[in-house]
């Protein structure tokens, strides 16, 4: 039980600063500063987690990440099922009392929710903004799995740094597009509460993620030696 807390806690962290982040710095896609600002914040919050609750629950603090590592072998379902259900529930509680504090202060927000972006007055195509997550979360989530696999060694001490940074990479890699998830319940709490576009598109940030996961898993499980050696 104590892990599934840990994943809570942990994705509500993530949630309240990376999107706090990117209300407090307006993040637009036009503006470099203010999308470098937003990447930063979720890598940082990835690697702060890290050392946090990393030796409570590996903190995946990502449905997708415990997707990849479930299929990569190397948890149980029954855990797989208690860690989504803690994210989800940290991912709503990080946006609630991000919402809290904008009301509180008068501002109106999208509370870094994430949806289709406008590129040079057009809209990102649902299929387009599809693929993008799906590629992004493949590349992170393989990354997570490469940096914690046992086959690493000494260099496992340093995979709350590299998965930070790799985290930072897609963000500035993929926030033109949707404004980058890579993780369904970052998007799920944010959601709920702005409603509209981002509610109707949540799907995309949800399969999507999961999927990229997915794929990820499978790519890991064909490279990593230590499958090939079972």
């Amino acid at each position: 039980m104590k892990k599934y807390l840990a994943e809570m806690i942990g994705t509500m962290v993530l949630t309240l600063m990376g999107c706090g982040a990117a209300v407090s710095l307006g993040c637009d896609n036009a503006d470099a500063a203010s999308v470098v600002g937003t990447a930063m914040a979720f890598g940082l919050s990835v690697v702060a987690m890290a050392y946090a609750i990393g030796g409570i629950s590996g903190c995946h603090i990502n449905p997708a990440i415990t997707l990849g590592v479930l299929l990569s072998g190397r948890m149980s379902i029954k855990d797989a099922v208690g860690y989504w259900i803690g994210q989800v529930a940290g991912g709503i509680l990080g946006a609630a009392i991000l919402y809290l504090i904008t009301t509180s202060a008068g501002i109106d927000s999208t509370l870094g929710a994430n949806d289709l972006q406008v590129v040079n007055g057009n809209t990102v195509t649902a299929w387009g903004g599809f693929l993008a997550e799906t590629f992004f979360t493949c590349v992170f989530v393989l990354v997570v799995l490469g940096a914690t696999s046992k086959t690493n060694g000494a260099t496992n001490n340093f995979a709350g740094l590299a998965i930070g940074l790799s985290l930072i990479l897609v963000h500035l890699a993929c926030i033109r597009y949707t404004g980058t998830s890579v993780n369904p319940a970052r998007s799920i709490g944010p959601a709920l509460f702005v409603g509209g576009t981002a509610l109707s598109n949540l799907w995309i940030f949800i399969v999507a993620p999961l999927l990229g996961g997915s794929i990820a898993a499978l790519v890991w499980r064909f490279i990593d030696v230590e499958s090939e050696k079972a």
